[in-house]
């Protein structure tokens, strides 16, 4: 994964980022989308060929240096892609300033999720959107004492991937008023895929 961007997921899960079975989560929640569009733990540019429509502009975001690289020989549209060297915890953009914030399988491995996540809503214009797809805590108390006890060794073999972070409650303990939001459980083992996928907008 970078350091938290989705390049990689154990083979234990079997959920490669780059894997054909996230396309079509990649397709809806990159395909609402629009204006001017900040990408969160871009990573190796794997969202950039689904960006289509209303967009103005795409901020790539991403702290990891040789993924940035990776990223920009990514083929994409001919809408304009500006890439950021810095961390969501300091996003480097001014307040109100973008129309969507995207993240997509990046929460779970943010050090400081809610620093980020108080960033994003920062930078969000006051009619713009949170768009999201990430996995996390499960609903069921037997998958979350799996996700409880596999976690401490889990980060440490995934770049940092927490599979219990209660994603929702995150988006909304940050000043965020949930639109829309399905959950549930994607191919593969419970802990690992649990997934949110949905929009948000500034409480």
């Amino acid at each position: 994964m970078g350091i938290y961007s989705d390049v990689i997921l154990p083979k234990l899960c079997d959920l490669s980022m780059r894997n054909e079975r996230l396309h079509p989560y990649r397709e809806r929640v990159i395909g609402a989308a629009e204006g001017r569009v900040l990408e969160i733990g871009s990573g190796s540019g794997l969202n950039l060929p689904f960006y289509r429509g209303s967009i103005r502009e795409i901020l790539a975001l991403e702290p990891d240096p040789t993924l940035l690289a990776m990223a920009r020989r990514v083929p994409h549209s001919e809408m304009p892609v500006t890439f950021i060297e810095a961390s969501a915890e300091t996003i480097p953009l001014d307040d109100k300033s973008v129309d969507t914030v995207v993240t997509t399988w990046t929460l779970c491995t943010i050090p400081g999720s809610a620093a980020a996540l108080s960033e994003m809503r920062r930078v969000l214009r006051p009619d713009g959107k949170l768009l999201f797809v990430e996995h996390g805590l499960s609903p069921d108390h037997g998958v979350r004492w799996w996700q409880d006890h596999l976690t401490p060794i889990w980060r440490r073999i995934s770049g940092g991937c927490h599979l219990n972070r209660p994603i929702r409650s995150m988006i909304e303990a940050a000043g965020f008023q949930i639109d829309r939001i399905e959950t549930g459980y994607m191919q593969g083992p419970k802990p690992m895929t649990f997934t949110y996928e949905g929009s948000a907008r500034r409480n």
